[in-house]
C-alpha cells in the first residue's frame, strides 16, 4: 500500500534552506518576507604563529568581555572557550535581520613539541586574545658561525 502526498515546492525550498543554514551556521539565501531571528553558533578567527622564542595564538573576539573568555591547558591541548552574548531587545527596537553570530565558542589546539607549559601567558586587549607559549631552550634555534677558509 502506498500513500500519496501533495508536493509542496515552497515547503521543499524551506527545508533545503534550513539544511544549508545549519550546515554553514548562517543564512546564505536571502529570503523574502519575515525571517526567523536566531543566534547561530560561531567560532572566532585565529592566527597561530611562531618566532625564535615562542608560539603565539591570536584570536579575534569582538564584543566579548574579558570575564567571558577562558583559557585552559590540559593533556597537551590548549582550549579557548567563551561566549559572545546576544544583545537584548530594547523597547522601541525591532530587529529585521541578524547576521552576526552569538553564543558559546570553543577552539582547541594541540601544543607543539617543545612548548613550555609552565610558562603559558594569556592577555586580552581591545577584543583580541593573545596566548603566548614560550619555547623550551633546547628547541630554540642557535646560530653558529662557521669559519670560511
Amino acid at each position: 500500500m502506498s500513500i500519496l502526498t501533495t508536493w509542496n515546492p515552497v515547503r521543499d525550498l524551506d527545508t533545503a534552506r534550513n539544511r544549508m543554514d545549519r550546515l554553514f551556521g548562517r543564512s546564505l539565501i536571502p529570503w523574502v518576507g519575515e525571517e526567523n531571528i536566531t543566534a547561530t553558533e560561531w567560532s572566532p578567527l585565529v592566527d597561530v604563529s611562531e618566532n625564535d622564542k615562542e608560539f603565539t595564538i591570536k584570536a579575534d573576539l569582538p564584543e566579548v568581555k574579558k570575564e567571558d573568555v577562558h583559557v585552559t591547558l590540559e593533556d597537551g591541548t590548549i582550549r579557548i572557550t567563551g561566549e559572545r552574548k546576544f544583545e537584548k531587545e530594547e523597547k522601541g527596537r525591532r530587529y529585521h535581520r541578524i547576521e552576526r553570530s552569538y553564543g558559546t565558542f570553543e577552539r582547541s589546539f594541540v601544543l607543539p613539541e617543545g612548548a613550555k607549559t609552565d610558562k603559558v601567558k594569556a592577555e586580552f586587549k581591545d577584543g583580541t586574545l593573545q596566548v603566548h607559549l614560550p619555547k623550551a631552550p633546547e628547541i630554540q634555534p642557535k646560530a653558529t658561525e662557521i669559519p670560511v677558509s
